[in-house]
């Protein structure tokens, strides 16, 4: 009887204290579920996890309680998505969610179409959030709106623990600004220094700036008015499932920009452009991309990097996994003459050309502007590359084009399985101040 007494009460306790979830079918920590919280996570899947990509980013730092996320919908803040100007209504429900000490998601509904003029989505927030763009975002057409600063439309800054996704559409109404460009309209002229034109700046499409534990995929982001989608100074991101597209004949209209930012994997994406589909610049480290589909466009590049005489430095890039169709370059590295620093330890793997110019190219004197470059003995220093099974057809008849500084040579190039033809016939390899291996067989041959 004694032992009845103790033990039943003390069943009864356990079993009320025993977690719920036990019995919910699909919580798991698969699913996001941490036990040792009590709390369910939605779940990122993170192909970064196991390679220091961020040291789990996505399942233990952007987890958030599902019994306490808020949803903020912009409608309610007066948004109507019949394509007027949502700018204020977007300003008020960021600021809603980012001060929430909940975890929240900010709702961009379906069908609709918002109307923003330049907007900075500024954080840091009180605690994770999410932004489901199920609709479509669209660039005010009137220049004056850009008055106050005509580099940047929409821009996410200082936030941690931040997804931007859904499926909807980011257009950025480029077209005013292409029209307007030096390198469209013949009747204005290009500055000196690359990529600006008389307009003076044209504003990227959607910046992150700043921002740690980043998630942005499932986006269709069109017609930017310079950039797509650019990455600075920003840790641990993961970007898939992204269809980027604008005319081939817009000017500088790269997909995915990256600048100094460390542990980012780019995967499952197609690209199609008027400029990179992807490029990488000074002060980014760790960078992945694996499943690109690019073209038209100018390629996948690394640079241009040292214009203006400046320091530069791009380390650990692996680009495994790529197609490329009619683009006017492949895999590019381009510097300018007179920099300094380095970009080494990069790996070209797996990736398809289809009739692409210049299919691999290492440009250390690389000059984009209408005057000629100057001849200078420094150099940003281009080592430890390496190219592997790339295979299919150059529309050029020099299908590997390596050329180097005198003073400042390429080290450690490696080819290794190439196999590139020009219109079913072998195609030719200039290479120049380059100590280059050639592994297997490799067609066409710098030696």
């Amino acid at each position: 009887m004694s032992l009845q007494t103790h033990f039943i009460p003390s069943l009864i306790v356990f079993l009320l204290s025993f977690p719920s979830y036990y019995s919910l079918p699909g919580i798991s920590k698969a699913s996001g579920y941490d036990a040792s919280a009590g709390r369910v996570y939605p779940w990122y899947p993170s192909t970064i996890q196991g390679r220091n990509f961020g040291s789990k980013i996505m399942s233990s730092k952007m987890g958030r309680s599902l019994a306490a996320v808020k949803t903020f919908n912009v409608n309610d803040y007066g948004a109507k998505g019949d394509g007027s100007d949502a700018t204020e209504a977007f300003n008020n429900a960021w600021r809603a969610a980012c001060s929430s000490s909940q975890g929240s998601v900010l709702v961009v509904p379906k069908n609709k179409n918002y109307l923003l003029k330049p907007i900075t989505f500024e954080g840091p927030c009180k605690s994770s959030i999410t932004v489901q763009i199920y609709g479509t975002l669209q660039a005010s057409a009137d220049r004056s709106a850009y008055s106050k600063d005509l580099t940047r439309w929409l821009v996410f800054e200082n936030v941690q623990n931040l997804a931007v996704e859904g499926g909807g559409t980011i257009n950025g109404n480029g077209k005013i600004w292409w029209e307007n460009s030096c390198k469209v309209n013949d009747d204005l002229s290009c500055k000196d220094a690359p990529t600006v034109c008389a307009i003076a700046f044209v504003h990227d499409a959607l910046i992150f700036y700043n921002c740690k534990n980043l998630v942005v995929k499932n986006l269709k982001i069109q017609n930017a008015q310079k950039m797509h989608v650019s990455f600075e100074k920003c840790v641990g991101v993961e970007v898939s499932g992204l269809t980027i597209t604008a005319p081939a004949d817009s000017p500088n209209t790269d997909g995915i920009h990256v600048t100094r930012t460390q542990n980012i994997q780019i995967s499952s994406t197609v690209i199609g452009t008027g400029d990179d589909c992807i490029s990488i610049v000074s002060g980014s480290q760790k960078v992945q991309a694996t499943g690109i589909t690019c073209g038209p466009g100018h390629g996948i590049s690394i640079g241009s990097l040292g214009d203006g005489n400046s320091e530069a430095h791009v380390s650990d890039v692996t680009v495994n996994g790529a197609t490329l169709t009619g683009t006017t370059n492949g895999v590019r590295i381009k510097t300018w003459q007179g920099g300094s620093g380095s970009a080494s330890n990069i790996k070209f793997q797996n990736i398809e050309m289809h009739n692409v110019k210049n299919p691999i190219i290492i440009d250390q004197k690389y000059c984009d502007q209408d005057k000629p470059c100057k001849s200078q003995s420094r150099a940003v220093q281009v080592q430890n590359v390496l190219y592997q099974n790339i295979k299919g057809t150059s529309s050029s008849s020099e299908a590997i084009q390596i050329d180097c500084s005198e003073k400042f040579p390429c080290k450690g190039i490696v080819l290794q399985s190439i196999d590139l033809r020009v219109g079913g016939k072998a195609a030719k390899a200039e290479c120049n101040n380059a100590k280059i291996t050639e592994k297997g067989n490799v067609s066409p041959s710098c030696t």
